[in-house]
């Protein structure tokens, strides 16, 4: 690659290179790198502009203030001269040559040296997270006799007082991140219309004060539109009903103030506006492409009945929210319900509609090459433009954690490594023919752990995978978690570590949503379903020999563990082949491996404990598999007294008993600023 080209790409936090899953360097081709430079603003096309955006990025004097400064508590930062910090507390303080190292945690203004810029002062770390269990929920799945064809928050807030109640320290969610409102309704929750704002799929249309306050003749009504619990779950039937009933109830609601919140304003009026032109604001008509139009403020008027039904619906979400926290709170979680960051947004949903000036108009995020996906991933995704978000302050990534954190006691960033890099895919090319645009990773992290402190929560990180040592070093010194996997925890020789072994701070779980279910791993499903779908790289014969392989590769660890009886049933050998233990006792096994791990959270899947053996999603495929789409094979009421169901939660409690206090007892290890 061209020197100047190369230099240019640096200077911008462009990749020219990377190393790839089997540790070899990869060359970035020139033209991707041409395209990458090109959505951040820079011309990289011919040999002139290369030299003119080169003498401007040299030209930047490398010692003056970024736009936006992050400093950790208990650090200082020279200045080029004195200055004045304006905390957010609306105080004013005098500062010499140096940020002191007593500045207040939060966000301030900082005027030296003739600019103005946001001041962010971070924790230097969270509190150790507890050690405790608790339960993955896809909160769709879930379904009760109140429940609408899916699960709802309703069902949630029934599940996480049982949960707590019953010894669970946490539950863990899918995204609840909001997608269009019209049809069809996206059924993936990480490919969001809005990371800031809740699917109001999900709320319990009975569970709203203008329910409560409707004449007896519109109760039937709303009632006669609930819809029954089908094989699988149609978001669209749902979504149909659940609209139609909060319609009929909208009259019995009190005016949403829209003035006290801008940025739900602007939401639901892209939800009004998306009910007419269609989910994607990149095909509507050009005079309704920016927020802040004339013909958007004229739309939102004619609309404006629309705009405040789904101003409503957030306010409703928050409402049901809160009664779900209440619940986690009243049964004495330590951590509570953990809500999941997708990495990215739908780029012509609400948020690439109100966040375009911080969002890099036509990438595409994925991932590079690897050995499961060999042509590389294309997520569809939306990324931030890491210029624009330090030139605004971070204003949007830190609306987004509240917003997120309002309502936890936890959060699980998706593809955490993103704060550090994204792979870009540029307009027009292949999900193998992108590039790693870096990250101010101590501006995202720092921040993230800024907005988790001040809502009390831990941070769990989605490290699976090739990850740079930075990822696993930065999560660590913070006090947020890593990610562990049974079915990744393996030696080099593809033999499952022992879960002693496991690393400590993490949250270790069995499976994830991508992955065969624990029952789906023992009898093979996977295989069979990836060869139904023709998704399989080696001939089926291969595959299913691997699974078997691997198979007795667990059943090896258990049994070394103690975990698993050695010799099983005579009853259950089958003739002239080895003795099998039954899949249920293997299954407690496996939670039990995770109960004797040091990982500091643990988290169980209903879907494994109850034998479902179809997993949540497949990678690789759109419509040939019911991905997102699968109920729990029991309801609420019926999980609560399923024998097996207790068994865990027997196993689970006497491995992490919930200490008398269950808060966090382990907050004294953290710096006396950050408590």
């Amino acid at each position: 690659m061209n020197r100047r080209l190369a230099a240019l790409a640096n200077a911008h936090g462009v990749s020219t290179w990377y190393e790839d899953w089997r540790h070899r360097r990869v060359e970035v081709a020139p033209e991707t790198v041409v395209g990458v430079l090109g959505l951040l603003g820079v011309d990289a096309t011919s040999p002139t502009a290369i030299a003119d955006a080169l003498a401007a990025a040299r030209a930047v004097d490398r010692g003056a203030l970024p736009e936006t400064v992050v400093l950790t508590h208990g650090a200082t930062r020279a200045l080029p001269g004195p200055g004045v910090v304006t905390l957010e507390d609306g105080g004013r303080r005098a500062v010499d040559d140096e940020l002191p190292s007593d500045l207040p945690l939060g966000w301030h203004r900082l005027a030296c040296a003739g600019r103005e810029m946001t001041l962010v002062v971070v924790p230097r770390r969270l509190p150790v997270p507890p050690r405790t269990w608790g339960w993955m929920l896809q909160l769709y799945a879930l379904s009760s006799e109140r429940s609408w064809g899916m699960g709802d928050l309703g069902d949630l807030a029934e599940f996480t007082g049982w949960a707590g109640a019953t010894g669970a320290g946490l539950v863990l969610l899918n995204p609840l991140h909001a997608v269009g409102p019209a049809h069809p309704v996206a059924a993936s929750p990480y490919s969001p219309a809005s990371r800031r704002f809740v699917n109001p799929l999900y709320l319990r249309v009975s569970d709203t004060a203008a329910y409560r306050a409707a004449d007896p003749a519109t109760r039937a009504v709303v009632d006669a539109l609930r819809p029954d619990r089908g094989d699988l779950i149609d978001y669209d039937e749902v979504w149909a009903a659940k609209r139609h009933a909060l319609e009929l109830l909208h009259p019995y609601a009190q005016r949403v103030d829209l003035a006290a919140d801008p940025a739900l304003g602007s939401f639901a009026t892209w939800c009004a506006l998306a009910e007419r032109h269609g989910n994607d604001w990149r095909a509507w008509p050009a005079e309704l492409h920016h927020p802040d139009a004339p013909a958007v403020a004229e739309q939102r008027r004619q609309l404006a009945d629309r705009v405040d039904f789904h101003a409503w619906l957030q306010h409703l979400c928050d409402e049901q929210l809160d009664a779900v926290t209440a619940a986690a709170r009243e049964a004495g979680m330590p951590v509570g319900v953990v809500h999941d960051l997708a990495v990215g947004i739908d780029p012509g949903g609400a948020d690439g509609w109100q966040l375009a000036d911080v969002l890099a108009q036509g990438v595409r995020v994925g991932a590079p090459p690897d050995d499961f996906n060999q042509l590389g991933q294309d997520w569809g995704l939306a990324a931030w433009r890491p210029d624009r978000l330090a030139a605004t302050g971070y204003a949007a990534y830190r609306d987004m954690l509240r917003r997120t954190l309002r309502h936890a006691g936890g959060l699980r960033v998706d593809h955490v490594a993103g704060l550090w890099r994204l792979w870009w895919v540029p307009p027009g090319a292949g999900a193998a023919e992108g590039t790693y645009v870096r990250y101010d990773a101590e501006a995202m992290l720092g921040i993230l752990a800024l907005e988790a402190h001040r809502a009390g929560a831990v941070v769990v990180g989605e490290d699976l995978g090739t990850v740079q040592p930075a990822v696993t070093r930065g999560l660590r010194g913070r006090n947020m978690l890593g990610s562990t996997v049974l079915w990744f925890a393996r030696d080099d020789d593809g033999d499952f570590v022992p879960p002693a072994r496991w690393p400590r701070n993490a949250l270790a779980t069995i499976s994830t949503h991508d992955l065969p279910t624990a029952p789906g791993f023992l009898t093979g499903e996977h295989v069979r379903v990836r060869d139904e779908l023709k998704l399989l790289s080696a001939d089926v014969a291969v595959e299913r020999a691997r699974a078997v392989a691997d198979r007795e590769r667990l059943l090896s660890m258990l049994r070394d563990e103690a975990l698993l009886p050695q010799t099983p049933d005579p009853g259950s050998q089958p003739a002239g082949g080895p003795a099998q233990p039954d899949d249920g006792d293997v299954v407690v096994a496996m939670h039990a491996a995770l109960a004797a791990s040091p990982t500091r959270l643990l988290g169980i899947s209903l879907y494994d404990v109850l034998g479902e053996v179809r997993q949540p999603n497949m990678p690789g495929t759109v419509d040939e598999y019911p991905n997102w789409r699968l109920p729990l094979p029991a309801t609420v009421a019926q999980i609560r007294t399923d024998p097996r169901v207790a068994r865990i939660i027997e196993l689970l409690t006497a491995a992490r008993p919930r200490r008398a206090n269950p808060a966090r007892a382990d907050a004294q290890t953290a710096d006396p600023a950050e408590e």
